[in-house]
């Protein structure tokens, strides 16, 4: 270890001592935290990782960042310290320190608080070390000093910020050791002049003596008055509109980013055996979610058909390549332009982190869309199947127009990861949204019926009725990079 790296984590073991008196007060405050995933569990193990302070000891406001090890899963907190708090930031009061070097002191969410948010900018403007953390930034894209900050309320798995309506940070909740697919992947196709994906301005990580780097946060160009692609599904489902000309050009831009990725990283040819193992999860996973779900069980044995069928196929050359991972409607924005962006690369957040970096064949992406169109379609009152059918198409011809192979032309492979992905928001759903269980529960009852050659639904626009106003499984609010 370098004499630089033995100073740091001697620096951090110090930090990390002054930690310890606050964690009884974090114990009770992270299970109502929205992106804490322990939730409904005790925690059993909790201890401190690393802990920088971000400004001067003694400073007021003062800025303490924090890894926790909370029964094996690495956590993110930003603490702000105060003597006492000011009624706005009542709400983001987590406990008072009743001894150790931080007794007498309010400790908060910082993120709530501007003027400590605009310091964690100013940290990313000035490329560096600082204690455990490394901030870093692309020296093309300058960041003025001074935007304001505001939190971007209602996400789940992540917290996020805009800045001065020019720029969005996410911070990373829940981190793993290895680069996060949101820095990775944006970073790879800017480098190959993709421009359907907000290139990364900034960002942030810790460097553990020894270890993986691990991503703390991103920081990207944010555009006001881009459509987030589901709620702009849902609105011309209401106004009884036709959307098929959206769905072709989605599709051609999300095939314009796999092929970039497809250039940009490294591809395998899935053999009869990875196929046979890629087969093998899905049917695990049906089985442990029928165990969980009782709807589920009468329509087992017609959806392990369709697994049993890629297993069957050999699968000998299928293409597995770096893709979104987690790809829906709600992952997608339309700006005024008219063109289409994909954000959010970083997966389902659930999966380990090296599951989520792994190459798997484009078509999950693909299902992740169409099916995010069969629940657009079933939010609407009336159900509007054609609307779905005709969306679904035009998508999957608009991915063909771009890369000259249409979805559709492997029905093996294509219904499996349908059959996967209805599946895992059958689980999702029956956890979460018991009242939205009937969405994947119609597309269950379908995929388990033998497969049956696709039959064109000519285009019929739905009357208008009402909408639900809540997207498919892992709901986000919109954000608007600049795409």
């Amino acid at each position: 270890m370098s004499e630089a790296a033995s100073a740091r984590s001697r620096l951090t073991a110090d930090r990390a001592a002054g930690i310890a008196p606050l964690e009884p007060i974090l114990r009770a405050w992270l299970p109502a935290q929205r992106w804490f995933a322990g939730k409904g569990r005790a925690i059993s193990r909790l201890t401190t990782v690393s802990a920088a302070d971000l400004l001067p000891p003694g400073s007021t406001p003062g800025l303490l960042h924090v890894l926790l090890d909370v029964d094996g899963d690495c956590y993110q907190l930003l603490l702000g310290l105060r003597p006492s708090l000011p009624p706005a930031l009542a709400p983001a009061l987590i406990g008072h320190a009743e001894n150790g070097p931080y007794a007498g002191r309010a400790v908060y969410e910082a993120l709530g608080d501007p003027r400590l948010a605009a310091m964690l900018l100013e940290r990313l403007r000035s490329p560096g070390v600082l204690g455990p953390l490394r901030f870093d930034r692309d020296p093309a894209t300058p960041v003025p000093a001074g935007l304001t900050p505001r939190p971007l309320s209602g996400e789940q798995t992540n917290s996020s910020l805009i800045y001065g309506d020019s720029f969005i940070l996410k911070v990373f909740r829940r981190v793993g050791p290895g680069v996060n697919p949101d820095l990775e992947l944006p970073r790879a196709l800017a480098a190959a002049g993709c421009t359907r994906v907000p290139a990364p301005v900034a960002w942030y990580e810790a460097e553990p003596p020894g270890g993986e780097p691990l991503t703390l946060g991103v920081l990207q160009p944010y555009l006001r008055g881009s459509d987030d692609g589901w709620q702009l599904a849902l609105r011309r489902l209401g106004a009884g509109e036709d959307f098929t000309a959206e769905a072709h050009a989605l599709g051609r831009a999300t095939a314009e980013v796999h092929s970039a990725l497809a250039a940009a990283l490294p591809t395998v040819a899935l053999g009869p055996e990875q196929t046979a193992r890629l087969a093998a999860g899905m049917t695990a996973r049906l089985a442990a979610t029928a165990r969980e779900v009782p709807a589920l069980r009468p329509y087992e044995a017609g959806l392990r058909g369709a697994f049993d069928a890629l297993a069957a196929s050999r699968g000998t050359g299928v293409a597995a390549q770096r893709i979104h991972g987690d790809l829906h409607l709600g992952q997608t924005l339309r700006t005024l332009d008219g063109s289409w962006s994909l954000i959010d690369f970083e997966g389902e957040p659930a999966r380990p982190l090296a599951d989520r970096r792994r190459p798997e064949p484009a078509v999950r992406d693909i299902a992740g869309i169409l099916r995010s169109f069969d629940y657009a379609a079933r939010s609407h009152r009336p159900f509007a199947p054609a609307w779905a059918d005709d969306c679904r198409a035009a998508f999957c011809e608009g991915y063909a127009r771009t890369t000259g192979r249409d979805p559709r032309e492997d029905p093996v492979l294509l219904r499996a990861y349908e059959t996967d992905k209805a599946v895992y928001e059958a689980r999702y759903e029956s956890r979460h949204r018991p009242d939205w269980l009937h969405v994947p529960m119609a597309a269950i009852r379908r995929l388990s019926e033998p497969a049956r050659p696709a039959h064109r639904v000519p285009p019929t626009l739905p009357a208008p009725g009402a909408l639900s106003p809540h997207p498919h499984p892992h709901p986000k609010p919109p954000r608007r990079p600049l795409a």
